[in-house]
């Protein structure tokens, strides 16, 4: 009896195992942007989304497939058109096509590998075209192109590429020192040019303007001599009608005097001034007087004999 209850007991538990292992095989849970793609006996049968779900025991069973955005990050080697090898840092975000789920677990085995190799061959169908100033400059443009060809090749596997980003380009460590030096010395030759420029500027503003200043001198000196003489004609008419019988060669000497003892006044009180030796006998300035009038005197026939001077006719006349 006892042998009898023991072999109940044991084809129960085995009966309760298979039991719970049918349940746990039948029932099974979909997580929010998960899809389930569901295979009986080995052939796809259906798409099941997020909530509980039940399988037909030992015959089906469940696969499931991430539909949150994934990134995959690459680098990719080329040599630009100028022969300077870059690096191309490459990153990529992807996300299973809702309606071709099925497409996407099937098809591909590996998706992340495909991707890849895709880029790399994008990649290098357009930066060996390009100079590597043209690459700096067309890196969005590179970009681009990576995320049409990619999207177009990508969606006949179930996949939706979202962007294609080209992050960097690197170039050699030597090539990237020498793009500095090169930018250094022409932003040093701009700067000799504005040295340069502004160096011209200022002597031909110092030359304006000493040439301003002489004309202004000139004037000024002309302006003065004129007063002068305007002086010395107010000086003669005055000593005239204040002495009568004077003559213009006695009041021209007498005002020559009178300017050549201020002058020698001026150099006298005159700071550095030499040692100056002047005649100091009581005759001195009736000589001085005289020297002046016989200067005068000859001055005057001199240019009178130039203006009487007689050319003789030619022989013959």
């Amino acid at each position: 009896m006892e042998v009898g209850s023991g072999i109940a007991i044991f084809f129960f538990g085995v009966g309760g195992l298979v039991l719970l292992v049918t349940v746990l095989k039948t029932l099974f849970t979909v997580r929010t942007a998960t899809a389930g793609v569901v295979e009986r006996f080995g052939k796809f049968n259906r798409i099941v989304r997020p909530g509980l779900h039940v399988l037909i025991p030992y015959a089906e069973r469940v696969f499931f497939v991430d539909l949150q955005v994934k990134q995959a990050q690459f680098s990719v080697e080329t040599k630009t058109r100028d022969n300077v090898f870059v690096q191309i840092p490459v990153s990529v975000q992807y996300q299973v096509l809702d309606d071709k789920i099925a497409d996407s677990f099937y098809r591909l085995s590996a998706p992340q590998k495909q991707i890849e190799s895709f880029v790399f061959n994008s990649i290098l169908g357009h930066v060996p075209k390009l100079t590597l100033d043209e690459t700096f400059e067309q890196q969005s443009g590179i970009s681009v192109a990576v995320k049409v060809e990619l999207d177009q090749i990508m969606s006949g596997f179930g996949f939706n590429i979202l962007t294609a980003l080209v992050t960097d380009i690197i170039p050699d460590v030597k090539v990237k020192a020498a793009m500095n030096d090169i930018n250094a010395a022409q932003r040093a030759q701009v700067a000799a040019q504005a040295r340069g420029e502004a160096d011209k500027i200022l002597k031909v503003k110092q030359a304006e303007a000493e040439a301003e200043s002489k004309a202004l001198q000139g004037k000024g000196i002309a302006a003065e001599r004129q007063a002068i003489i305007d002086g010395l004609s107010a000086s003669i008419e005055h000593f005239q009608g204040a002495v009568p019988g004077s003559t213009s060669e006695e009041v021209m000497a007498l005002v020559l005097l009178t300017q050549y003892f201020d002058t020698l006044r001026d150099i006298g009180t005159r700071g550095g001034t030499n040692t100056l030796f002047l005649p100091n006998s009581p005759g001195a300035a009736q000589d001085l007087m005289t020297q002046v009038l016989a200067g005068l005197r000859g001055g005057a026939a001199t240019a009178a004999s130039v203006s009487k001077t007689v050319v003789p006719p030619p022989p013959g006349v």
